[in-house]
């Protein structure tokens, strides 16, 4: 795997910095929403499979009653370096309606894929919805979309790791790296 690194963009040390720093800030704006009390729970949405990895280590910076409810999404078929388009894989639990709700992504890229997922929960009228994404490419978005919390906003280029993957690869390699082309 280390062979098809071609550059590290995000160290390790790096994403861990920012994911406390993520969680501070969510923290903080729960409490203002009075959803940080003890009868207040609060219902994250990792869209699945790339936000895994950051969930994981997100919850563990949220000192809150929560529960995980998962996203399926397709977007990034095979082997396909560019969104195809944003489709469910299967419903959203029913459940999120006068809840504080989450959705956390892996990287805003086209945007379609956190514009439907919003749009869908949004339809379940949550008590708050907030979105987080580990990455940002600024200025890629087909549709107009802002994220609540951003981790890395990065240049337009292929990345994987940290849950990010290439046909289902590189996933578990801890860092935010490009592919070396032939790797492709």
């Amino acid at each position: 795997m280390l062979r098809d690194i071609e550059r590290v963009l995000i160290d390790r040390a790096s994403i861990d910095r920012r994911v406390d720093e993520l969680g501070r800030a969510i923290v903080a704006d729960l409490a203002r929403d009075g959803a940080a009390g003890d009868d207040a729970e609060l219902v994250i949405v990792p869209i699945l499979t790339g936000a895994m990895i950051l969930v994981a280590d997100l919850i563990r910076h949220l000192p809150l009653k929560l529960r995980l409810e998962l996203a399926g999404v397709s977007s990034y078929p095979g082997t396909s370096m560019e969104s195809k388009g944003a489709s469910m894989k299967h419903d959203l639990p029913p459940t999120l309606g006068g809840k504080h709700v989450l959705i956390v992504d892996d990287i805003l890229d086209s945007g379609q894929t956190l514009d439907l997922v919003t749009r869908l929960v949004r339809e379940m009228k949550p008590a708050s919805l907030r979105t987080c994404v580990l990455l940002r490419k600024p200025g890629k978005a087909r549709v107009n979309f802002t994220p609540d919390y951003v981790g890395f906003d990065i240049p337009d280029e292929f990345v994987v790791g940290y849950g990010l993957d290439y046909d289902g690869y590189y996933r578990n390699y801890p860092e935010i790296a490009t592919l070396r082309p032939e790797a492709r």
